[in-house]
Parts: structure tokens; C-alpha cells; sequence
């Protein structure tokens, strides 16, 4: 393979004996300077492709590369940093001695382990034993120990997992800054309001396959739907199904849901103008995050359900 993706994987497929098919022939790849999402139900396959691109399993069939050299080979993990699952640390050690030991064994300047800290925003606390940290605060310390690469690829599995609503926030301008610095971000999460808004693709994956791959843009604007606030809205839905190009009309309880190519607004607004009805909205609508796993899946989007 050499396409020039940072990730890419062909067929990859793993098996757990002969009944588990974790993942199934899955064709992906991750573009440079981009943050994908990666969102499935639990089960669905997610954490098995990253451990087969950090090369922890191996695939029982296909293949798979990552900056340009096979999966797991020492090329390629010098330049990925990886928080998968929860990160593992010497409990009776401060969090900065942590990194101390993990930088002599990776080979990674020291002088990286302080501005790591910093921008994880844990300098108060890394003096103390990560025996008193909090989830969330380990996996800050997680991805702190990732940036002392300063690796080309981050992958990273439920980042925000355990920090509050103000971590999540600086998680989040953390993944896009990496971004725009020209890093690469596998994100993996369940929180789909999180993914929707960081994520400059999506893949959703279900029982070990993958069923959509689209930018942003694409799955908010797929389906072609739009808005119509007006009253009466009875007298207005009998308007609306009458103009050309309409597909179909559904009462809602905040209007009028209207399949229709957005290029038919002008046409609609007029034939309610010249009926007397009252227009009071009218507007291009776009399918969620949520709603596209849904229509995919027939799954539950929520945190209950997703892991």
C-alpha cells in the first residue's frame, strides 16, 4: 500500500474462534491532518481495529498500514501516540515520575514531559501519586504520555472519558488543534454530540462492518428535508404536497417535515404566500449524527448502549 493515507487497511478481518466475527473485511482510511470518528455500539468492532492498527492482535485476514509501514512494526509505533481503553500506570508513582519512566523507555526528550503535562492541563497535580487520580484525570496523564512523541497519528479511544464538562470542552480544542497542526486523529467515543462536533469524517461500524464512511457535511446534508413553520398548518401540509417536487409531507410537532430538495424552498414559500397562509419558518433541515446511527443500526445512540 502507498497511497499516501496515514492508516490504511484492506479486508481487515479478526476472528475469535469460530463463532466471533469481530471484524469483518473492513476497507478504511484516515487521511493526514484529520480527526475521524469511529462509532459503533458495544460490540461492534471498534477497539478490536485499533488494536489491530497498534499491532497488539493480529488480523486473521487482510492487512492493514499505518504511516506507510505494516501494523505494528517499530516504524510505525514510533510515530503513534495511543490511548486505548483505560491507561495503565504505576500506581505508587507521581504522575510526572510516570512519564519520567516512560520517556527513558521510549527514548523521548524529557524536556517533553513538562509542557505534556501542562497542556493536559495537570501541573497541579502531577506531583502526586496516581493512586489518588480520578478517571478522568488518567486519562489526561494518558494522553499527556502520548504527546512526548509528538507522534504523527494519535489514536485515541474514549478520550473524554470521565472528565467533567469543562475537560471535555478542552478535550476537545486539544483534538482539533492537533488537527490543524497536521496531525492525524482516530477518535473513538460514544458520545456522539462530542464526535459530530470535532470530527471531520465519520465511520460507523456494526457488527464488525462498515456501513457508512462520510465527511460531516455530507451525512448533515443527506436526505434532502426541510422546515415549514405556517398556519393553519392542516391548510398548509394540503398546500405543500400540491407543489412539485415534493415527495412527502409530515406533521410534526414544531411544523411541517418536508422531503424535497432544498431547491424547491422558493417554490413552496410562494404557493403558501399566494394561498393566505401564514409563513413563519422555512428552512433547510439536516440529519444528525444520531439519526443516521439509528437509521443505520436500529440502534439506542446513547451512552447506555454505546462503548
Amino acid at each position: 500500500m502507498s497511497t499516501g493515507a496515514v492508516v490504511e487497511t484492506r479486508d481487515l478481518t479478526r476472528r475469535y474462534g469460530p463463532h466471533v466475527l469481530a471484524l469483518d473485511h473492513v476497507n478504511l482510511q484516515l487521511r493526514p491532518g484529520e480527526v475521524y470518528g469511529l462509532i459503533g455500539p458495544n460490540g461492534a468492532g471498534k477497539t478490536t481495529f485499533l488494536r489491530l492498527v497498534l499491532g497488539l492482535i493480529r488480523p486473521t485476514d487482510g492487512s492493514s498500514t499505518v504511516l506507510g509501514s505494516p501494523a505494528g512494526s517499530p516504524e510505525a509505533l514510533r510515530r503513534v501516540g495511543a490511548v486505548v481503553e483505560a491507561p495503565a500506570f504505576y500506581p505508587y508513582l507521581s504522575g510526572r515520575n510516570n512519564l519520567v519512566v516512560l520517556s527513558r523507555y521510549a527514548g523521548t526528550d524529557p524536556a517533553q514531559i513538562d509542557p505534556a503535562i501542562e497542556r493536559v492541563g495537570l501541573a497541579e497535580r502531577a506531583g502526586d501519586k496516581v493512586s489518588g487520580y480520578s478517571l478522568g484525570m488518567r486519562q489526561r496523564l494518558g494522553l499527556a504520555a502520548a504527546f512526548m512523541k509528538d507522534p504523527a497519528l494519535y489514536l485515541l479511544d474514549e478520550p473524554t472519558n470521565g472528565l467533567d464538562p469543562y475537560g471535555i470542552a478542552a478535550m476537545r480544542r486539544i483534538i482539533r488543534d492537533l488537527a490543524d497542526s497536521g496531525r492525524t486523529v482516530l477518535l473513538s467515543s460514544h458520545l456522539l454530540a462530542e464526535v459530530e462536533q470535532v470530527c471531520d469524517r465519520i465511520g460507523i461500524i456494526h457488527h464488525g462492518r462498515l456501513l457508512l464512511e462520510q465527511t460531516m457535511g455530507e451525512l448533515r446534508g443527506a436526505g434532502g428535508r426541510l422546515r415549514v413553520v405556517a398556519s393553519p398548518v392542516d391548510r398548509a401540509a394540503e398546500i405543500v404536497r400540491g407543489v412539485a417536487g415534493v415527495e412527502a409531507v409530515e406533521v410534526t410537532d414544531v411544523g411541517l417535515d418536508v422531503a424535497t430538495d432544498p431547491a424547491n424552498a422558493p417554490a413552496i414559500a410562494r404557493a403558501l404566500v399566494q394561498a393566505s397562509v401564514d409563513l413563519v419558518e422555512l428552512r433547510e433541515t439536516s440529519r444528525s449524527l444520531e439519526e443516521a446511527f439509528m437509521q443505520l443500526t436500529g440502534e439506542p445512540a446513547d451512552g447506555r448502549e454505546l462503548g
